[in-house]
Parts: C-alpha cells; structure tokens; sequence
C-alpha cells in the first residue's frame, strides 16, 4: 500500500501541475468565461423575477380594480338614497359588499406578493452591484496578471534563466569556438615562424664567408697600391 499511496500523489501531484499551467496559459480567457457565466446568471434571475413580478402586478391591479369598484358602488348606493330609492340603494351597497369581499381576498396575496417583488428587486440590484465589482476586479486581475508576467520574463532573461537563455548561451559558445580558433591559428603561426637551428648556423657559415672575401680583396688592393 505504501508504493500505491506514493504513486497516487505522485500522479494527483503531476494532474494538479498540469492544472496549474493550464489555467495559467488560460487565466484570461477563463476570467471573462467567468464573468459571462455571472452575467447568464443574472439574465436568469432578472426572467424569473420578471415573471414573479408581473404575477404580484397583475394582482396589484385584480385587487386595485375592486377597491375602485367598491367606491363606484358606495357612490350609486349614495346617489339612490338622495333620490329616495332605498330598494336600489341596498342592491348597491351589496355589490359594494361583493366587491370589498374579492379585494379582502387577494389583500394577503397582494401583501405576499409586494414583499417578494421588493425582495427581488434587492438581490437583482445586488448581484448586478456583484458583477459590476467581478468585472473591475478582473480588469484588474488581467491587468497585473500580464505586468507579472512581462517582469518575469524580463528576469529569467537578465537572470540567463527561461527558454530566452538558449540564444546568450549560444553566442557565448560561439564566442568561445572563436577564441579556441584563434590561440589554435596563433599556435601555428608560431611554430611555423620559430627559430631553426641548422638553419640559423648555415646562415652564420654564409656571413663568415662573405667576410674572408671582402677582406682578400682589400688586401689585393692594398698591395697593389704599395707598388711604384
């Protein structure tokens, strides 16, 4: 079981690397990703309470509707009493009755339904607030993420480190190649041009002989000008 286990977080070790490294060649483009996911995320929201809040509208007005009726039916039940129709006041005040009955009805669903509408309003707001706040940060994020990674690559070259070093290490090998080809000319050069001793004494035995012509030859003229 030991081995197992080692080879186990040996290759959760390397999957997590590799992760790592996708995500970081990555990272902006899964950042907006996220930011659109945010976005589709609130369009849904705004639908569903778009929906809840056309419902509560349309009891707000079922319920406004009957509230305006109950006063039209209180006014003809008024109107008929000052025309002295009591008979026709009565049917009046009883559509009132209905009428107050049906708004009494939907007051609690009215109520309900106004609460949740405001409550909507306020996570809509607030994940909108969220989102505006995700994108500024991921502009931010982005922003260094990218001057982090130029000032490392600008270190790993003056360090000689990254993949830019190959290119100094190969001018300098160059630079080392011609060096080695020049002291190699120079030695030749050297031995080619260097002192030879046979030679040398071949030369010498030339001179002497040059010398011993020069001085029977003065002494041929001496003694003939001694002559009369």
């Amino acid at each position: 079981m030991g081995i197992l286990d080692r080879l186990f977080r040996v290759s959760k070790g390397k999957l997590n690397e590799g992760v790592d490294k996708l995500e970081d060649a990555t990272f902006e483009s899964t950042l907006r990703q996220s930011i659109r996911d945010m976005e589709d995320q609130l369009h849904r929201v705004i639908r569903s309470a778009a929906d809840a809040m056309s419902n509560c509208n349309r009891l707000e007005a079922e319920y406004g509707k009957h509230l305006e009726q109950s006063k039209d039916w209180e006014g003809k039940a008024r109107k008929a009493l000052l025309a002295g129709n009591e008979d026709l006041a009565r049917k009046a005040l009883a559509k009132k009755t209905e009428c107050d009955q049906q708004a009494a009805s939907l007051k609690d669903a009215v109520d309900q339904g106004v609460a949740a509408r405001d409550k909507l309003k306020n996570q809509v707001e607030q994940l909108r607030r969220k989102i505006d706040e995700s994108k500024r940060k991921a502009s931010t994020l982005i922003a260094r993420k990218n001057a982090a990674n130029a000032q490392k690559k600008m270190a790993q070259v003056m360090s000689g480190l990254g993949t830019d070093d190959n290119a100094f290490a190969s001018i300098s090998r160059f630079e080392e190649a011609v060096n080695r080809e020049e002291a190699t000319a120079k030695a030749y050069e050297n031995m080619s041009v260097g002192a030879d001793p046979d030679l040398e004494k071949e030369f010498a035995a030339l001179d002497v002989s040059t010398t011993d012509s020069e001085l029977d030859r003065l002494k041929a003229e001496v003694e003939s000008s001694k002559r009369p």
